[in-house]
């Protein structure tokens, strides 16, 4: 394998020892329909001796995603809905998704928008559409936060970030800009001095939301990457799904969050997987899921603590589904339970 070319395509997920020749005939199915990509970085992490190997599920496609269940939607939080003009989405009132790019430098096997990106995708905005969505933001004094996803936008040149960074630097009613981002975990050599000065160009607060899953994930080179952007007074929060065999153990969960804290990473949200088609072996219940997240009370730091939410289908929003701690047995009176279990009254009995 080029250790310097990103994989594509099936025959170079052969050539690089990741699949074999049957799986490759039979996969073809898959990467017809979804994009594959893999970068060096997230190749050099897969154990090719574990058939379960938790970074492997993640990113090397499998024949499971072919099978679509009926509640499963090609755009399952809503974006559409809440698309006023192309590459905005306007869901709350003080904040907008700028969707510049629908490509990837990695695509995850989970993707909620696995529908819209990749080479067969949405692609990037042009200078006129871009436009367009910069006039809307312009146009609406309520939005606060800017939050660039897609794709990921951090696959843009700097010269393409610092362009868009200056026009809502122009923009007064815009205070922060947000980032969702693989880019430090899957390709850290990236985050160099020129993307770094690209994403201050704005003088906005910047926020960027890292995207990792296994603790593996973070290796010495992301966690340097983190490090460069921490360094130069970028904010760094955290992104994860929940995901069947991948980080569905509380003991993966906690050492991924303890990382997240340890690299400056402030844990922000746990996603509940969400509706995409084909994605099935991914999800877990609410109630898996809430055992899970209940596991980390007390366990790890409250440093460490994500909050677990659901996209809601159809556009809602999100919402908060971990496990409440409290339940009213009485007027005034209330039972907790602590992160082991167990019950107890509040106020305590005199």
């Amino acid at each position: 394998m080029n250790s310097m070319r990103p994989i594509r395509n099936i025959s170079e997920l052969e050539r690089a020892g990741l699949i074999d020749a049957d799986q490759a005939i039979s996969l073809e199915a898959v990467t017809e329909r979804y994009a594959v990509a893999l970068t060096p970085t997230v190749a050099r992490l897969i154990d090719r001796t574990d058939p379960a190997d938790p970074i492997a599920r993640q990113f090397l496609p499998d024949m499971a995603e072919l099978a679509v269940t009926p509640e499963e939607r090609a755009d399952p939080i809503g974006d559409h809905a809440h698309s006023p003009v192309e590459g905005i989405v306007h869901r709350y009132p003080d904040r907008v998704l700028l969707k510049a790019v629908h490509v990837c430098p990695v695509y995850c096997r989970f993707c909620f928008r696995r529908e819209m990106v990749g080479p067969q995708g949405l692609g990037t905005l042009d200078g006129e559409a871009l436009d367009a969505a910069f006039a809307y933001i312009r146009g609406h004094s309520e939005i606060w936060e800017v939050i660039l996803t897609g794709g990921d936008p951090l696959v843009l040149s700097p010269r393409r970030l610092e362009e868009i960074l200056r026009q809502l630097a122009d923009i007064d009613h815009v205070k922060i800009v947000r980032f969702h981002t693989r880019v430090p975990v899957v390709d850290p050599l990236r985050i160099d001095a020129a993307l770094i000065a690209a994403l201050k160009a704005s003088g906005k607060t910047i926020y960027v939301a890292l995207h990792a899953n296994h603790p593996r994930e973070l290796t010495s080179e992301a966690r340097a990457a983190c490090a460069r952007l921490v360094d130069a007074g970028i904010v760094l929060i955290s992104q994860s799904v929940l995901l069947k065999g991948v980080n569905d153990d509380p003991d993966v969960l906690a050492t991924l969050m303890k990382a997240f804290v340890e690299t400056r990473v402030k844990p922000y949200y746990l996603h509940h997987p969400d509706l995409a088609p084909g994605t099935s072996h991914f999800r877990l219940t609410i109630a898996e899921g809430q055992a899970i997240v209940s596991a980390l009370r007390g366990r790890i730091s409250g440093l460490c603590q994500p909050t677990y939410i659901l996209d809601i289908p159809g556009g809602h929003g999100k919402a908060d589904i971990g496990k409440s701690s409290v339940r009213e047995v009485s007027e005034g009176c209330y039972s907790i339970s602590d992160y082991r279990g167990g019950e107890h009254v509040y106020p305590p009995d005199p």
